[in-house]
């Protein structure tokens, strides 16, 4: 069973286990394979980088024959409804510091085949945001949980060709480390990549004007593809 099929069988199975989704949201969200689901959190700034899931959308109805949703979903990461989520972003600048409401819905939608991606705004493996959000995955998952990506992780193939992560364009122009990060970091669970984590501010560098797209020597939103293929198939 792939992650895609697992997402959409627990929104049948689990009315128990979480909270029903009104039947119009749940007709709607049949219609699609994807849909970004932004994740609200109590601490910190979680709503930056508002360009960047249209970008996500139009660079995967581009280039895929998935269904896209273009419209960007928000819940919090208190609220159950989460669970049912393809594909989940949570992000910010400042300090990350769950609710035992929070911890338990994240640490939950990855353990039973959820996919998130979290961006560091900071781009800085020292910052604030960065020392928080990793000690909360060492707190859910285990000190060691948090690996590095070896650069022949299948995310890297999973659509577009890459060789390790590609750099962006902040990671030198900004407050942080001022370095760019050659790996990426995730947490895997029966050998399904469920967290992937990221210092290098794919947010900010995908959130861009769209009509300044055609100006790009080369399209940064190629990157994204991978991230959703992956998350859609595995």
């Amino acid at each position: 069973m792939t992650r895609s099929e697992f997402l959409r069988a627990s929104l049948a199975v689990a009315a128990g286990w979480m909270l029903p989704l009104p039947r119009a949201v749940a007709a709607g969200r049949a219609a699609y394979d994807f849909w970004l689901t932004r994740l609200m959190y109590e601490s910190g700034d979680w709503d930056v980088d508002a360009r960047m899931p249209s970008n996500i959308a139009d660079a995967l109805l581009q280039y895929t024959t998935l269904r896209v949703d273009p419209v960007e979903h928000v819940l919090p990461l208190s609220d159950r409804r989460m669970l049912s989520a393809p594909f989940c972003y949570l992000t910010g600048h400042k300090l990350v510091e769950f609710s035992p409401e929070e911890r338990a819905n994240f640490k939950a939608y990855v353990d039973n085949g959820g996919f998130v991606l979290v961006d560091d705004c900071n781009h800085d493996i020292d910052g604030l945001f960065a020392r928080s959000f990793e000690a909360e995955v060492a707190t859910m998952f285990g000190a060691e949980a948090l690996q590095k990506l070896p650069a022949d992780h299948p995310i890297y193939r999973a659509f577009f060709n890459f060789d390790k992560p590609p750099a962006t364009g902040f990671e030198l122009n900004g407050w942080g480390d001022d370095l760019v990060h050659d790996y990426l970091k995730g947490v895997s669970v029966n050998g399904r990549l469920g967290l992937l984590y990221s210092n290098k501010d794919y947010g900010c560098e995908w959130d861009f004007d769209w009509r300044n797209k055609r100006f790009q020597g080369e399209d940064v939103t190629r990157f994204a593809v991978n991230i959703v293929t992956y998350a859609l198939t595995t």
